[in-house]
């Protein structure tokens, strides 16, 4: 199955033959554009005298606020942590080794330490204690730091009075070493205090233990209950054994029992044997044992005989008459046997159960025996380990109390002064910082008020804004022309022009607009606009046409701004009759078309309209005169009013092969562009592209064409 070829994605009505003059491109990272960027760094050029100053202003603020407030002298001293000598038997103070010296640094700056600073440099009855404006004394600002890898602190006391500063340190340092000093006594006096109160109540809970043993050693001799538990335990395990056997005795004299119900008259049982075993095993066995098992042997021995001789004799015959005499006379014999062995079995059960039951009341008699000297036994076992215990604890405690008597006599602290605290000098850290933070300020200050103004201010100040911002393409830039005489307009365009940059820029619009399709056709009825006035479409609409016509093309030049119409002004020719007049009345058709020097250029003039302009170009008679212009021109151009003055431009649009909207650098605003865009694209106008109107040559980056005039045929270059 053959597959139709992908459809060719058809290009833009504009792009036929034709190479945008720039194509913007995407940010690869970040949220700030170059355009931006470039923007930002526009308006802090143009905006220098800012950051100056505001820079000198926050200058002047910190230099007064500098001059208004005292200076600061600052005193500096040191202190470290010293060898620690450790005893075995004495207890010494601990601390959270993790936060030590961070503990040691906040507790120097604590407003606890500074108030006994404070009282200590009192009660030394001297005026070292300066007194501020609000008659209480300096504020004194500690900073301590530790040195790195070691033990020792850095301490410095800043104030505006020098000696203050250094009696203010001399003494915090002293009155923390003896505020520590007072803390460990502190907390050694109450950890004393405590251990004491733990000591006199072990004592008693010893006391009362040893007075439990001694009242129970007192009524229970243990020897004596040792000795009866063991021979108790002895026999009670004697009579164990002896229940033992005769619980056997019992089930061997019921199994002979079952044994001799279950054995018939005529049948031989070997279970008989159980039956003489255990005659012979009790004390009386009956006599007649050994007759009976002969009697059962006798019997067999008549029972095979009779078999072998019924085989060939006859159960009549003699000697079968005599076998069964002599089985019926042993079977009597052996029926004998048994009932006096019931008889002697009866007996021998009721024995053996008597003595079971007199055994067992005996072992539950001494078994009680048992437990109660158990029993008395485990309460002394008790009552020694609760005294044992009692009584370690109790050494612990008189121990480790007299080991804090020891390490409290004996002085434990370790930070001392290293450095006294030095002669107070003159410090301008603080002017320093204060200095730069003003100038840090004041350039932050603005350059956030320049970035504000840079992205809150939407007038398009660069080809690249223009093209980051714009969705149609740019075919065309016009350079800024600096007129030296404010009061005269500039002036249009020569064929030997000596403004090389400015006449090139039309001829490239030129070029773009001849290579324009719309529809595979070149437009030849053009319209020229802006968004609001002041933008420079006549000026543009004039040069562009006189370009046109200086390349050979006919051209028409339709001022369409009926409203204000200035193109007949600059141009140098006559402002009505003019396309009001011919929309009115067709005998102005062909009678309103003027000429100058250039001899295949055409002008129609705005003329005088009573009515509303938008009214009169809905009217058949401007279709009549573009289709009639069409056949003697190549191109006609309409200058047409701006967008946002009135709805002429968004009427005549539509009507248009094309339309060029114009953009005016450091004016136009881009949301008023956005919108005239969207305006004219909701009313199907074909714009074909924007033109950027006074563009700022003096940057490369922005505008580096036609810059090389020693090319330019007019100059004096080879």
């Amino acid at each position: 199955m053959n597959q139709a070829p992908n459809p060719k994605p058809e290009p833009p009505p504009y792009a036929s033959g034709y190479y945008p003059v720039y194509v913007p491109t995407e940010v690869e990272s970040g949220s700030v554009s170059p355009a931006r960027l470039k923007r930002f760094l526009r308006f802090l050029r143009r905006l220098w005298w800012l950051p100056v100053a505001t820079t000198a202003v926050t200058v002047g603020a910190a230099v007064t606020y500098v001059l208004a407030c005292p200076p600061t002298y600052i005193s500096r001293a040191r202190m470290w942590e010293t060898e620690r000598l450790r005893l075995p038997e004495g207890a010494a103070f601990t601390g959270d080794t993790a936060n030590y010296y961070g503990t040691q640094i906040e507790l120097l700056r604590s407003t606890k330490v500074q108030q006994l600073t404070l009282a200590r440099l009192q009660s030394s009855h001297t005026n070292l204690i300066a007194i501020g404006d609000d008659h209480r004394p300096l504020q004194v600002k500690v900073k301590v730091a530790q040195a790195p890898k070691s033990s020792v602190f850095a301490i410095e006391a800043s104030c505006s009075n020098p000696e203050y500063a250094r009696a203010y340190l001399n003494a915090l340092a002293v009155e923390y070493v003896e505020y520590k000093r007072n803390i460990r006594r502190l907390v050694s006096g109450d950890t004393l205090a405590s251990i004491s109160d733990q000591v006199l109540r072990m004592e008693r809970e010893l006391k009362t233990d040893q007075d439990a043993l001694t009242a129970f050693e007192q009524t229970n001799n243990l020897t004596i209950l040792q000795q009866e538990g063991t021979i108790a335990g002895g026999f009670l395990a004697k009579l164990k054994t002896q229940i033992s056997e005769l619980k056997l005795e019992q089930q061997l004299l019921e199994a002979a029992v079952l044994e001799q119900d279950w054995t018939e008259p005529g049948r031989t049982a070997s279970g008989g044997f159980l039956t003489e075993s255990l005659r012979n095993g009790t004390s009386s066995p009956p006599s007649g044992g050994t007759d009976r098992l002969s009697t059962l042997r006798e019997i067999e021995l008549l029972k095979v005989q009779r078999v072998r001789l019924s085989r060939y004799l006859r159960p009549k015959h003699p000697r079968i008459v005599k076998l069964d005499a002599d089985l019926e006379r042993a079977q009597e014999l052996i029926d004998i046997y048994r009932s006096q062995t019931a008889e002697a079995l009866t007996a021998a059960r009721e024995v053996a159960t008597m003595k079971l039951e007199s055994i067992q009341s005996a072992i539950k008699e001494w078994e009680a025996k048992v437990v109660e000297a158990n029993t008395r036994i485990a309460q002394a076992d008790r009552l020694r380990l609760n005294l044992n215990r009692t009584q370690v604890i109790y050494d612990r405690l008189v121990a480790l109390l007299q080991n804090i008597d020891i390490g409290r006599n004996i002085e434990q602290e370790t930070l001392s002064i290293l450095d006294p605290a030095s002669r107070a000098v003159r410090s301008y850290q603080t002017e320093t910082v204060v200095l730069g933070f003003s100038v840090v300020a004041g350039l932050a200050l603005a350059l956030v008020v320049v970035l504000i103004m840079a992205f809150h201010d939407d007038r398009l100040t660069s080809f690249a804004e223009l093209s980051e911002t714009v969705p149609n393409e740019v075919i065309g830039q016009v350079p800024e022309m600096r007129n030296r005489r404010r009061d005269r307009e500039l002036p249009l365009i020569e064929p030997q022009d000596t403004r090389h940059i400015y006449a090139e820029s039309y001829r490239n619009l030129r070029s773009a607009l001849l290579s324009l399709r719309v529809n595979a056709q070149r437009p030849k009825v053009l319209l020229l606009t802006s968004a609001v006035p002041d933008e420079g479409t006549s000026t543009i609409t004039a040069n562009l046409a006189r370009s046109l016509a200086f390349g050979g093309a006919r051209v028409l030049v339709i001022d369409g701004d009926l409203r204000k119409g200035t193109l007949g002004k600059m141009m140098g020719l006559q402002a009505e009759p003019g396309l009001a007049e011919a929309l009115t009345d067709p005998t102005f058709h062909n009678t309103i078309i003027q000429t100058n020097s250039i001899h295949n250029l055409g002008f129609v003039a705005s003329g005088k309209l009573k009515r509303n302009p938008s009214d009169a170009f809905l009217t058949p008679g401007l279709d009549t005169l573009i289709t009639g212009w069409r056949q003697s021109y190549d191109f006609i151009l309409f200058d047409s009013s701006p967008i946002f003055a009135a709805d002429d431009t968004t009427t005549l649009a539509p009507m248009m092969d094309g339309t060029l909207f114009v953009v005016r650098s450091r004016f136009s605003r881009a949301r008023n562009m956005k919108l005239a865009l969207n305006l004219l694209n909701q009313r199907h106008a074909n714009v074909l592209g924007v033109v950027f109107n006074r563009a700022d040559t003096s940057r490369a980056s922005d505008y580096y064409y036609y810059q090389y005039d020693s090319y330019y045929s007019g100059s004096n270059g080879p």
